[in-house]
């Protein structure tokens, strides 16, 4: 491939940004390797609050964040509105060289108008609608209409993207697999760890009469485990003081029923319920724990798209010894040295496996330096971002900066 023009990388996400969550601190480590690269990049996606500042804001080296609105009773309508806003935007700017999208909501209407948006797509297929919404809005399982209309516009992003990146091996197989992609337009670079962020320390020394405190961070549903998690604190009560410690977004509606399922153990002090922190809180946090739940469940999410929790990778970078499911998305982050890999969907696997982390001290010293030292070889943000650049560079003929200055200066000598 020819190398493309000097018109800049648009980076377009329907998600809210900054926030606390996963989803914003993986596009933050992309936009900024791709500005410190190439320069040019413009950052599109939603605003974070109503207090928020509304942009362009100067975000790092070479990225300008455009925040954007999206207004609307329910997802399909706040989509519908973010691409209005988003056309908006783009009205009037010139072609991109690369036109960079994280889902349907916004990539769909880019990929129908590839050749007069950019040169190159990039689809990062970080999850599917048409798989993970009716865990979100249950009532869209029903939806026999709506779940055709995602699948096709699914298709439509898959077939028209140049570049298919994904973060997990068991995404990929899904796509090459499930939805005919060809594999050789699919890239897998898994998320990261900020190290200087989620610093090590050895797991706590135990203390006679202190409760074991368990850690679960993420989303508050039953398809990321957290029924498990719960159900998990109240065996272990029954022969240790435990305190469980809850941190993630609760939608409205799903409120009710997790302070349902916690019941008593709210009451007794049991269960925490904290808000999404920032990562640096949400570190120290893990540091005062003494084992961190990755409970994820068997279901289509986890086993057939697949995913790359972040979660995991941050606990194992702050030596605080895991718990987490043994799935294949799981095991291909870290191995049984480096976790305790239980029983997908067993609240009891979760409480022996604390149980053995209390009995054995040394078990989980050992587990904690392996997982870092994994983390510090393999998933450092750095190493995802270099990823992201040399596939630009080899995929999509993009050259660095520096390189370009060096060329310019070359030819006017």
């Amino acid at each position: 491939m020819s190398p493309l023009p000097d018109t800049g990388i648009v980076y377009a996400s329907f998600d809210r940004f900054p926030s606390p969550k996963g989803a914003a601190v993986h596009i933050r480590a992309f936009v900024e390797a791709l500005g410190a690269a190439f320069g040019h990049v413009d950052l599109v996606a939603l605003r974070d609050s109503n207090s928020s500042p509304t942009g362009p804001l100067a975000l790092s080296e070479g990225v300008t964040y455009h925040p954007l609105e999206s207004r609307g009773k329910d997802l399909v309508a706040q989509a519908l509105s973010f691409r209005a806003h988003l056309a908006e935007w783009w009205r009037g700017r010139p072609r991109a060289a690369v036109v960079h999208v994280r889902s349907i909501f916004e990539g769909y209407p880019v990929a129908r108008r590839k050749e007069s948006l950019t040169d190159a797509l990039v689809f990062e297929v970080n999850g599917l609608p048409s798989i993970e919404l009716k865990y979100h809005y249950p009532d869209v399982a029903d939806d026999a209409e709506l779940l055709r209309k995602l699948v096709a516009q699914e298709d439509v992003c898959l077939s028209r993207a140049d570049l298919l990146l994904t973060p997990s091996e068991v995404t990929a197989e899904y796509l090459v697999t499930d939805r005919g992609v060809d594999a050789s337009r699919v890239k897998v670079i898994p998320n990261g760890v900020d190290l200087d962020v989620f610093r090590y320390a050895p797991p706590r020394a135990p203390e006679p009469g202190r409760p074991v405190r368990l850690l679960y961070s993420g989303t508050m549903t039953s398809w990321q485990g957290v029924h498990h998690a719960i159900e998990a604190c109240r065996l272990l009560r029954r022969e240790v003081p435990t305190v469980l410690t809850l941190v993630g977004p609760l939608r409205r509606h799903a409120k009710r029923a997790l302070l349902d399922r916690c019941g008593d153990l709210l009451l007794e002090g049991a269960v925490e319920l904290l808000e999404p922190l920032p990562q640096g809180a949400l570190a120290a946090l893990h540091h005062a724990c003494d084992v961190v739940l990755v409970p994820l469940p068997v279901n289509d999410r986890n086993c057939v798209q697949g995913c790359c929790p972040l979660k995991l990778l941050e606990a194992m970078a702050t030596g605080t010894p895991v718990a987490a499911s043994n799935l294949p998305v799981v095991r291909t982050l870290a191995e049984p040295d480096e976790v305790m890999l239980i029983r997908p969907g067993s609240a009891k696997a979760i409480a022996e496996a604390v149980k053995a982390l209390l009995a054995d001290p040394a078990l989980g010293s050992a587990l904690s330096a392996k997982a870092r030292a994994r983390v510090e070889r393999d998933f450092p943000w750095s190493r995802a971002g270099e990823a992201l650049v040399n596939v630009y560079e080899e995929r999509l003929g993009m050259a660095r900066a520096r390189m370009r200055r060096s060329t310019s200066a070359s030819a006017s000598a």
